[in-house]
């Protein structure tokens, strides 16, 4: 199978159901942000110190697939059967919150990324995850989406905001206090 079509050439593609729109399309910059954060979480995967972080890191890129088929999917035109989007799986990452968070250290101020690049990588993929939701927020004003996507997302982002800390408590690094200018 040939990866390339060249039906994209002139900017277009195409959405689930067949419709095409142009490649700066809302929903199109939507599930690309969303696929921009799955190829990062792939890089932080590669970066985690235990195998229970890297499987918690693949069973989110999984996730974010599905959100991907929904954000992807013509709901005019398509009639895949999409996976569903089982909103248990925000339940699991306030638990996996809650976890992480009473091992830290109480946060006392504001702290900058880095320090270690797990760390690094983890706030790129909480930022990315913020526009992933700015996204799919302004897409759903235009066409309804399943409120869960964005709920995923806000709790994703703070997920991953509390995994950088936790990786680098694990590695015993000190976190990077911000001092105002």
């Amino acid at each position: 199978m040939k990866i390339y079509t060249k039906k994209g050439d002139k900017g277009s593609t195409s959405l689930l159901g067949g419709s095409r729109v142009p490649k700066y399309h809302l929903r199109i910059e939507a599930y690309g942000t969303v696929d921009e954060l799955n190829s990062h979480l792939g890089l932080l995967g590669d970066k985690t110190g235990s195998q229970d972080q890297l499987d918690k890191i693949r069973k989110i890129q999984n996730e974010l697939f599905d959100i991907g088929s929904h954000l992807a999917n013509d709901p005019n035109k398509s009639h895949f059967k999409l996976p569903p989007f089982n909103p248990e799986v925000i339940q699991r990452l306030e638990s996996d919150i809650d976890a992480m968070n009473e091992i830290l250290p109480e946060l006392k101020n504001f702290i900058l990324p880095g320090g270690l690049e797990a760390n690094s990588i983890a706030h790129i993929c909480r930022t990315i995850c913020r526009r992933a939701e700015r996204r799919v927020v302004e897409l759903n004003e235009q066409e309804e989406l399943d409120p869960n996507i964005m709920t995923y997302l806000n709790r994703l982002s703070d997920w991953l905001f509390i995994f950088a800390r936790f990786v680098s408590h694990q590695a015993d690094v000190e976190e990077i206090p911000w001092n105002a200018a």
